[in-house]
């Protein structure tokens, strides 16, 4: 019999009660360091007295009224997020994939409007992981994700992340657009480096394409700036975001230029809870904390600190761990032994860590950690990595 919530998950056997900072209790009352943040949403981790507060506040005021009225939050949090970023516009959604979905739509609108009604198509990368609608498994399709959910949409061409000489070759008179991450989460946190990211500004400048940029994980501070492309100095046309900006509260947004939202007029978009008064007032509360001086600074440091103890423990492990990977608090360790064993063994130690592609761990704390929640975290890599080698 099928269970009553539908079986699409291998659910750990553990169900949280409460949380505090970057700590969780389950039902049976034991404690766990969470360095999954609800795989990279709870950005300033559970039950932050910024978030409750705000949550509370708007809560015994207004819910819901539609996008058929001016929302005041989506009017603030729009203007400071523009005077933050490249942006000048941007549609407030429920999620990622929504975000991420628009963005296409977006890109799409725009060629049509300006003249290139046959520049439908995007240019991808490999080990790309953009969310689960039928388009966005389209864009990253494994057997896994697409498995009898054909025929997907034919639409995107995928070449090598990283590889600008393959991407360039893949560019026809039909590319609209090209979509990335920056840093690949769900691949296995792979990073593109700043000359990679400034190529394919260049790239779409010369060939007269929008740049797309999914900010959905790296995004609000995960790699101790903003927004992940901002270490490359440069800027996209569009970006899709979500996670962190609700710090666990479900929203996202999808930013754009002038330019690139040229076709998006009334009718052309629309979302009945998206935006909504109690999202907007935990996006705005996300901003004040992680736009407060020195914040992002000490998302890298902290990140520094880890990644370098992360480091010593691949050299003095190299049977259990290969490598280190990521920037700031979005880190990634290959590992040599089977990934979902060290996932295991880490929840059995008292950490919480989820996996990635290519066998990795994702170490994705909350931005608020000290170094009092690193010295615990790598004791219990330390006990782990020994109980491997043992």
């Amino acid at each position: 019999m099928i269970p009553v919530v539908m079986p699409t998950y291998s659910r750990v056997d553990v169900v949280f009660e409460r949380g505090e900072g970057a700590w969780l209790w389950d039902v049976t009352g034991r404690r766990y360091l969470d360095f999954t943040s609800g795989i990279a949403v709870n950005a300033l981790g559970h039950a932050h007295p910024s978030l409750v507060q705000a949550l509370t506040e708007q809560a015994q005021k207004l819910w819901h009224v539609s996008n058929l009225f001016r929302v005041a939050g989506q009017e603030t949090l729009a203007a400071r997020l523009t005077d933050l970023t490249f942006a000048d516009t941007m549609f407030f959604t429920n999620s990622g994939v929504e975000a991420w979905e628009l963005a296409v739509k977006v890109a799409r609108k725009y060629q049509h409007d300006t003249g290139h009604p046959e520049k439908t198509r995007f240019i991808v990368a490999s080990g790309a992981f953009h969310g689960r609608t039928t388009t966005a498994i389209a864009a990253a399709p494994t057997e896994k994700m697409v498995g009898g959910f054909g025929p997907l949409l034919d639409t995107f061409d995928q070449v090598a992340f990283g590889n600008l000489n393959e991407l360039r070759r893949a560019i026809t008179d039909k590319t609209a657009a090209i979509l990335v991450e920056p840093i690949q989460g769900e691949g296995g946190i792979r990073a593109g480096s700043e000359d990679y990211l400034r190529g394919l500004r260049a790239t779409a400048d010369e060939f007269g394409l929008l740049l797309i940029f999914d900010e959905i994980q790296t995004g609000v501070g995960r790699t101790g700036k903003l927004f992940a492309h901002e270490w490359a100095g440069i800027t996209p046309d569009i970006m899709c975001i979500a996670k962190g900006i609700g710090g666990g509260f479900p929203m996202g947004a999808c930013l754009a230029t002038e330019k690139a939202a040229i076709g998006m007029v009334p009718g052309t978009h629309g979302s009945t809870f998206g935006g909504n008064p109690l999202a907007m007032a935990m996006g705005n509360a996300v901003l004040d904390v992680v736009t407060r001086p020195g914040f992002l600074e000490h998302v890298q440091e902290i990140g520094a600190v880890l990644k370098g103890r992360l480091d010593d423990l691949v050299a003095r492990y190299p049977g259990v761990l290969a490598e280190t990977r990521g920037k700031g608090l979005l880190l990634g360790l290959k590992c040599v032994v089977p990934n979902t064993e060290m996932v295991n063994r880490l929840r059995a130690n008292g950490l919480l860590v989820v996996g990635a592609a290519d066998n990795v761990i994702r170490i994705l704390p909350p931005l608020i950690i000290g170094t009092e929640e690193v010295e615990a975290a790598l004791a219990i890599l330390e006990k782990t990595c020994k109980e491997f080698s043992q």
